[in-house]
Order: structure tokens, then C-alpha cells, then sequence
């Protein structure tokens, strides 16, 4: 895989200078972005979407889906060793926030009301993704997932 996200160190203050002030706000505390004013909610090109912060491989453009709520929607990641789960109280109900693995970045919530085939709708933060392109996928140093979508169910 590319990136060395497995040995990732979080430093505050190269993060600070790195990203915009909404994706240090959205992926270092757990903050939200507008909804229907993002950059990927009506996105449809093919590739993967990355932790902005570390590389780590989340989501497909294959699992993806519009859930007419504003913010990207996927059925499922890529791998389930790259999420992480965390009980949310903040608001008025109880919610599960989606955290990558090994940058600790908040990516948004996961509901249990999505599409077949799992029933689930990862609901992330644009900000807290970088998308590469299908075609850009073996440069990048991710040729591997380059098979996802040799069978797309689109």
C-alpha cells in the first residue's frame, strides 16, 4: 500500500500547516462540514477516497452511493482493519463515529440504514478524504486495489 500509514506520528503542527483549516477542524476535532457544500457528496468519477492525514486506503467509488443527505455515503470500506469505531454521545442520540485506523482521523458516523448488500451508510466528511482517480491508482503506489473495479456492480 502506499504511504507509511502504519508507522504514521501525529504532529499537531505540521497538520496545522499541511491542511485547510476545515480538515484540521473536521479530522483533528471531530468536526463537521456543511452538507450539499462539500467536494465529494455528488462525486462520481472512479478510484478510492484516502485519509487526507495518513493515505490509508477507506472508501471505493464502487461502495459509494447518494443517500440525499449531503455528505458522501458508501455501503462499506475497503478494508475493515483501516476503520475504527467509537461510541458518539455529543448530540441528543447516541451515534457511532468512523475513525481511520492508524492517524486516528475523524471521518463521519456510520448508520445502519443503508443499501444491500451490509445495510450500512458510512456517512464521511469529504474533508477528511483525498480521492485518486482509478487511472492514477498505480502511480499513487494503490495498484493493488486497481481489481476492485474490474467487477463493479454499477
Amino acid at each position: 500500500m502506499a504511504g507509511n500509514y502504519k508507522n504514521f506520528k501525529k504532529d499537531s503542527e505540521l497538520l496545522k500547516k499541511n491542511l485547510s483549516a476545515l480538515q484540521y477542524q473536521v479530522t483533528q476535532k471531530s468536526g463537521t462540514e456543511l452538507p450539499f457544500k462539500n467536494e465529494y457528496w455528488n462525486h462520481h468519477d472512479d478510484g478510492i477516497y484516502v485519509d487526507i492525514v495518513s493515505g490509508e486506503p477507506l472508501f471505493a467509488s464502487i461502495h459509494k452511493f447518494d443517500s440525499g443527505v449531503g455528505w458522501p455515503s458508501f455501503y462499506q470500506p475497503i478494508y475493515e482493519q483501516y476503520v475504527c469505531f467509537r461510541k458518539d454521545n455529543e448530540l441528543w442520540l447516541s451515534r457511532t463515529e468512523v475513525r481511520s485506523r492508524y492517524a486516528d482521523s475523524h471521518l463521519g458516523h456510520v448508520f445502519h440504514d443503508g443499501p444491500a448488500p451490509t445495510g450500512m451508510r458510512y456517512c464521511i466528511n469529504s474533508a477528511s478524504l483525498r480521492f485518486i482517480k482509478k487511472a492514477d491508482l498505480r502511480a499513487e503506489g494503490y495498484g493493488e486495489l486497481i481489481s476492485l473495479f474490474n467487477d463493479q456492480r454499477k
